[in-house]
């Protein structure tokens, strides 16, 4: 009798377990992730590779708290490719990408002014000046 309901136990997992191994993958979605790569190491490096069923994608890799580089990509709702990659450390956060605007050029009279100002400094920058040198 304990035989017989042992072999029925063991038919049964085997059936549950194939059924289990032969169901169909979920369908995917566009927020459904299709590569996930991570990398954590003892001394803050680390680095992470993320794409997404929509063809969204995002990497990254750097020192946590120092500097880091890396870039993301997606399609605008308008159907635009957008790709921006970056930078970040004690300089700031710097993107570069072709669709980030771009401030207009200085004019040409402002820049005779800024050279100017820098060749005929006041008697208070030249005593800052001096202040200064004896600092460094």
């Amino acid at each position: 009798m304990m035989k017989a309901f042992s072999s029925l136990v063991l038919l049964a997992v085997a059936l549950l377990s194939s059924s289990i191994l032969a169901a169909p993958a979920p369908p995917l979605n566009e927020d459904s992730i299709t590569k996930f790569l991570s990398n954590a190491n003892l001394d803050g490096s680390y680095s992470y590779d993320i794409q997404q069923a929509s063809g969204q994608v995002r990497a990254e890799e750097g020192q946590a708290g120092v500097a880091v580089r890396g870039y993301y990509a997606y399609t605008s709702p308008e159907g635009i490719p957008i790709q921006v990659t970056y930078e970040a450390d004690e300089n700031g956060f710097r993107p570069q990408s072709d669709v980030l605007p771009t401030p207009p050029p200085i004019p040409e009279a402002i820049l005779r002014a800024i050279r100017f100002i820098q060749e005929h400094p006041t008697p208070e920058e030249l005593a800052d000046r001096e202040v200064r040198r004896h600092q460094i």
